[in-house]
């Protein structure tokens, strides 16, 4: 590994000096040496209800607050709007090739692009410390333990700092200690911004040592050109402030707390919504209650066990340790100028984990487009939940690496989503079983959202979400989960996709309109962009799926009556959603349209490749045609940052290309991340941070050809590495090794008896492995060990 000759003589002052030095070693560590400037700087604690961006200041620390609960409105809100008969006159419209019309029709009679809503921020608490001629300062987030800290010197004594977000107590814990023989004297108050001029919350302290933040969720809001509204009504919500001294004294004003000569101060915020509970202020005063009974280490203790027991069942380690002298801004910079860093593609990695761990924790809700960090009342892009592939991004590692646990949150929401999509279904399509469009929030409100046909005019979202049920089955083998949840789930999906479909005059196939591509549009004939047409690929490679996973499904469960003969007989008839051009690339529409944009960041029709699996090497002409796409796209600007490039890095994966996925993952190192490795959309979006941890899995393990594939695209920088915990289709735990960029030791446990075919660089071998065996096999596929 080669490094800038101004790097090496840094790290020979580091070894004689000691300058430099991180103040933790440990390889999860991200750490700076000077303040968060701004929210983007700041560093994300979380417990998957409640979350927090840490600034890290030691004059003026800010602490964003956030709970996943914050919206506006209720249940209540969107019905129907459209018709079946508004259905047919639009397809009509599209035989006649009236596209256009088509176009403003569908936003016309069916969107309810008027309405808007947007997670919303806690607030903030604020801590103005007493302090003066400060050195030394640290700060760090080790996403091991999931804790924020920050720490500084005052005339040779130590002032820290110290957040984390505790899911088994559900508090926000800050702890600030000193060493000063004085202590230090410092206050707080905790407030959330007004929405659009009006007030949102009330402050008050009513005992000596707590504040409360009264308020509920409104949203100012109207449709362009229209009067602005307020919304009146959202969840209600509390949020409790309490405090303990130890070596000090406190005060408590109209809405802060004063401290004095502090030694040690714990600081604890609960908040409980009217989504979660009924009573919630009730439910704080439980949360404090306990709290009572349990001292900081006791908290402390508690958090960590459980969150390093999902956190710890995967390690990666690709090498490059030494630069963890430099800080995280540090090393940022020298990838912009070209230096490798192998252990920050790790640290990334592992980031992702923390963040789905810290944002969707059994009990809670989803991560949304932000997680669950958001420190607007109107966030980018509403922070909710996005159906045309951002939400599924989210959950992309949520298999592979060893975390279906953080699934639970993303079925309890769908299982509320499918149940208004078949109301939705019936009453504006006229047809069986569930449908969701293309964006959702709180409320998992299934209608079409758009302002323009080629955003929102999708009805495949809850074809693409539904997946999520069919791969979690696969990676945990819960046939219980099947029967009560996944497979009620796809056969809902398929029901509405047996009454969507229409027989093509053309050719007598089964067909899908109207349709659109995601956000993207084409040329009509007449020269100008449309969105809306029929026989799209990405449309029909998802109807595909559905229908496959759902006879699988059923398959797996003995059923077998008049409907999963009815979609058999339709998958057989079905359009087909993968076509080569004359150009030799995937056809995104079912004719050679010209693109208005021909980079776009969207590759729809290579779903099949990724996260589907219908584009294998099995045809070699599809995984050909697959590659000239993306090219395509790349060639002409496409692929930007954030979730778009993390996509680029799980197509070159399922490619088997490893030098493509590690330019795409410098590309998304240099380009793709703040100081905090948050992802930049740009603005912030987490999906992308998910994205690459997944693309990072799928280059070290494969496991949907119904085989395993080992190290299928290990670039050769990775030289010597390792990576402990992956899980592959079948509940099957894998460790891999490599040296020299070969597999070295391969190891393999199962909880139930199988037999498991492995595939590695044009070896195959078929294994036997028993419940109470763990194998290691070498790189030729032999066991040489078992236990």
């Amino acid at each position: 590994m080669k490094y800038p000759i101004f790097l090496v003589l840094y790290f020979v002052l580091n070894f004689f000096t000691g300058f430099g030095q991180q103040p933790n070693s440990k390889k999860d560590l991200l750490w700076y040496e000077s303040p968060a400037e701004n929210w983007d700087n700041a560093l994300p604690v979380g417990n998957g209800r409640l979350g927090a961006m840490v600034f890290g200041d030691p004059v003026n620390e800010r602490i964003q607050l956030n709970e996943d609960s914050m919206w506006p409105g209720g249940p209540e809100w969107g019905n129907s709007k459209g018709t079946p008969k508004d259905l047919a006159q639009i397809r009509e419209l599209i035989r006649e090739g009236r596209v256009h019309l088509a176009d403003s029709l569908i936003v016309e009679k069916f969107s309810y692009k008027g309405v808007t809503r947007s997670h919303q921020t806690m607030g903030d608490l604020f801590i103005n410390y007493k302090n003066n001629d400060i050195s030394d300062y640290r700060r760090s987030l080790d996403i091991s333990t999931g804790i924020a800290r920050s720490s500084w010197k005052i005339n040779g004594h130590t002032v820290s700092q110290e957040v984390f977000a505790s899911a088994p107590d559900e508090v926000l814990v800050v702890k600030i200690a000193t060493d000063l023989p004085q202590g230090i004297d410092f206050s707080l108050k905790i407030s959330r911004p007004d929405d659009h001029g009006h007030p949102t919350v009330s402050v008050s302290s009513s005992q000596n040592n707590l504040l409360k933040m009264n308020g509920m969720v409104t949203q100012f809001g109207g449709a362009k050109g229209s009067k602005p509204f307020i919304i009146d009504h959202g969840v209600k919500f509390e949020t409790i402030l309490k405090a303990k001294v130890e070596q000090g004294s406190m005060e408590a004003g109209k809405d802060s707390l004063s401290f004095q000569n502090v030694h040690e101060a714990v600081i604890y915020i609960v908040c409980n919504t009217s989504f979660y509970h009924k009573d919630f202020a009730a439910q704080n005063q439980k949360t404090l209650q306990s709290l009572e009974n349990k001292n900081y280490t006791e908290i402390l203790s508690r958090h960590l066990k459980e969150y390093q027991k999902y956190f710890n069942r995967v390690s990666l380690d690709l090498g490059g340790h030494e630069l963890d002298t430099l800080s995280t801004k540090q090393r940022l910079k020298l990838v912009k100028e070209g230096t490798q860093d192998p252990d920050l593609t790790a640290k990334l990695f592992q980031y992702g984990r923390y963040l789905l761990i810290s944002s969707s924790r059994p009990g809670t809700n989803p991560a949304n487009l932000q997680g669950i960090w958001n420190e607007h009342i109107e966030a980018p892009w509403n922070a909710d939940y996005h159906l045309n592939i951002n939400l599924q991004m989210n959950y992309w590692p949520a298999g592979p690496t060893n975390l279906s646990e953080m699934h639970e949150p993303l079925f309890d929401f769908l299982d509320r989503l499918t149940v208004r999509g078949k109301k939705l279904a019936q009453e504006q399509y006229g047809m069986n079983g569930a449908v969701a469009h293309q964006a959702t929030d709180l409320w998992a409100a299934p209608w079409m959202r758009a302002e323009k046909p080629y955003w929102g005019s999708w009805i495949h979202g809850g074809g693409w979400i539904v997946r999520q049920y069919w791969d979690h089955f696969q990676f945990t083998q819960d046939t219980v989960f099947l029967r009560e949840r996944a497979y009620p789930a796809l056969k809902a999906y398929a029901e509405f996709y047996a009454d969507w479909l229409t027989e093509d005059e053309r050719d007598s196939t089964l067909i899908s309109y109207p349709e659109t591509s995601p956000e993207n549009s084409y040329i009509a004939p007449d020269g100008k962009s449309a969105a809306v047409s029929r026989g799209n690929a990405m449309g029909h490679q998802i109807i595909a799926e559905v229908f496959q996973n759902t006879l699988s499904a059923a398959s797996i469960l003995g059923i077998s009556n008049d409907f999963t003969q009815e979609i058999s007989q339709k998958l057989k008839r079905l359009h087909p959603g993968i076509k080569i051009a004359s150009d030799g690339r995937i056809m995104e529409w079912d004719r050679e349209y010209k693109e208005p944009e021909k980079g776009h960041r969207h590759i729809s029709h290579l779903y099949a490749l990724y996260p589907g699996n219908a584009i294998s090497m099995e045809n070699p002409e599809l995984f050909e045609a697959a590659r000239k796409t993306i090219e395509y796209r790349l060639d002409h600007g496409g692929a930007g940052p954030g979730w778009s490039r993390a996509w680029i890095i799980n197509f070159y994966a399922r490619l088997q290309d490893p030098e493509a996925c590690y330019k795409h993952i410098q590309i998304f190192k240099e380009h793709s991340i703040y100081p905090n490795l948050l992802d930049i959309h740009p603005p912030f979006q987490i999906d992308g941070n998910f994205g690459f941890t997944a693309g990072l899995a799928e280059m070290l393990l494969q496991s949907h050809e119904g085989f395993l594939r080992i190290l299928p695209a290990l670039p050769k920088e990775w030289t010597n590495g390792e990576i402990n915990g992956l899980k592959a289709r079948g509940n099957i735990r894998v460790d891999i090794s490599w040296k020299n960029a070969e597999l070295d030791l391969l190891t393999l446990a199962s909880e139930t008896d199988k037999k498991i075919n492995l595939k590695y660089r044009g070896l195959e071998r078929e294994i036997e492995l028993k419940s109470d065996q763990v194998l290691h096999l070498n790189k030729d596929l032999n066991v040489v060990n078992q236990e």
